[in-house]
This record gives structure tokens, sequence and C-alpha cells, in this order.
């Protein structure tokens, strides 16, 4: 049972940051993304997932904070919280390195959400950052983690070439 309530909040995660990625408008983005990385968080902490469940609760927090403050303080803030959670995952609770992967892509969540304010440079950033998302997905087994940096990375790359902004050795000649 708890398995199946764990992959409804990841369904859920995925049709909301589905949606987050197909926005123009930054802050919208960030507001229906914060809905999706709680419901995701919810779904890696069900699964025992620690090290995304934490990197998904603080980037959702981040991520409604920065709807209406982007400053230093806030990105050295948030910075400082996943180096925080990485150090005690990794010294005092001895959690493996795969743990590493996870916080490597909140960090690049982290950074981006704060400081980026072009939705373009957004979605080229959050390419890799989703990329180590789906890496440590499969690792931990997650289904609809899985389906959820496969789906977001497929908005992504629909909509750079919808705004034109695919790199030069993706564009067709």
């Amino acid at each position: 049972m708890t398995d199946w309530i764990a992959e409804a909040f990841g369904a859920v995660a995925l049709v909301f940051n589905f949606i987050g990625y197909r926005q123009n408008e930054v802050n919208r983005y960030r507001a229906l993304s914060a809905v999706a990385l709680l419901s995701v968080s919810i779904h890696f902490f069900m699964l025992d997932a620690m090290a995304a469940g934490v990197g998904c609760m603080i980037a959702s927090v981040r991520n409604i904070i920065a709807l209406r403050y982007r400053s230093s303080f806030i990105l050295y803030f948030f910075v400082a919280l996943n180096v925080a959670f990485l150090l005690l995952e990794w010294f005092i609770l001895k959690h493996g390195p795969l743990i590493f992967i996870a916080y490597a892509s909140s960090l690049i969540f982290t950074v981006g959400s704060i400081v980026l304010q072009d939705a373009g440079k957004i979605r080229r950033w959050f390419v890799l950052a989703e990329l180590l998302g789906l890496t440590y997905a499969i690792a931990v087994g997650s289904i609809f983690g899985t389906l959820f940096n496969v789906s977001n990375l497929t908005s992504i790359f629909v909509k750079m070439y919808q705004a034109n902004e695919l790199p030069a050795f993706i564009k067709r000649r």
C-alpha cells in the first residue's frame, strides 16, 4: 500500500512539473515547480531515498522564496543547506556515494532557480540537473522519479525546440 501511495505522489509531481516546464514566465515556472517538488520529495522519502527527498524539499521551499526574493544571502543559505545535508548524510548517516549525484543535481537547481532570470538559460542548465536526477532515480528504483526526469527532459527539449534554443549539434539542418 505504501509503494502505491509513494508512486501516486510521484504521479502528481510528474503532472505539475510537466506543466511547469512549459511556462515562459519564470515565476509561474517556480510556483508550479514548487508543488511538483513537494510531491516528489514525499515520493522519495516514502521510498527511503533521503538525498532526493531532502533535495526536493529544499528546492520546493527555495522556489517559493525565489518567487519574491533572489538575493545573494538566499543563494548562499540554500547552497549551505544542501551542503549541510550532504555532509550529514555522508559523515553521520554513512549513506553511500550515490548521494553526491542527488546533491549535485540539487545544487544546480538551487543556483539556477535563484540566480537565473531567463527561462532559456534555466532550461539549458536544468538539462544537466535532470540527467543527474534521472541517474539517481534509476539507481534507487523510483518508477515515477524516473518518469519525472524523463518527462522533464522531454519538456525542456520540446520547449527549447519551440524557442529555437537547441544547441547547434542537435538542431536540424
